[in-house]
């Protein structure tokens, strides 16, 4: 079909995608809501730390405005890659196909190739890359409605 539509068009508008950046900045900050109840102590938080080995003390160590600075702009860097691998779709359901895709099928597996070399445990892939499929899912979700 691609071959198709290159003989008859041999210069396709590639970047062809307008970005909503208000959808964009919500999905992006998404990522933090979903993050606060997926590692809370509630949820998996106390089973990411003891799988990393961290302790109360130690996760107050780290340079918050960093941590968080940084999160954000990974989240939003996110959100952009995923609209334009989404382009035109304003349906939240295919929104939602797109961000589980992207998370099961990108993220996951990468995170879980690094895990099987750096030895990490499953249940820890298990937190961080269910974290990364449902976030994905959520922001694919929300770009699209607000296409």
């Amino acid at each position: 079909m691609l071959c198709c539509r290159l003989l008859l068009n041999p210069k396709p508008k590639i970047m062809d995608v307008q970005l909503n950046y208000f959808a964009l900045l919500v999905a992006a900050l998404s990522t933090f809501l979903i993050g606060g109840l997926w590692y809370s102590p509630a949820v998996f938080g106390k089973a990411w730390m003891r799988e990393n080995g961290f302790t109360e003390e130690s996760l107050k160590k780290g340079n918050m405005v960093k941590i968080f600075g940084l999160a954000f702009l990974l989240g939003l860097i996110a959100a952009v890659n995923l609209a334009m691998f989404m382009g035109p779709e304003n349906k939240p359901a295919m929104g939602a196909l797109w961000g589980f895709l992207a998370g099961f099928g990108w993220v996951a597996t990468f995170v879980g190739t690094h895990y099987l070399f750096e030895r990490k445990s499953f249940t820890l892939f298990l937190i961080n890359a269910g974290y990364s499929i449902v976030a994905l899912t959520v922001m694919g979700v929300i770009i699209a409605a607000w296409k």
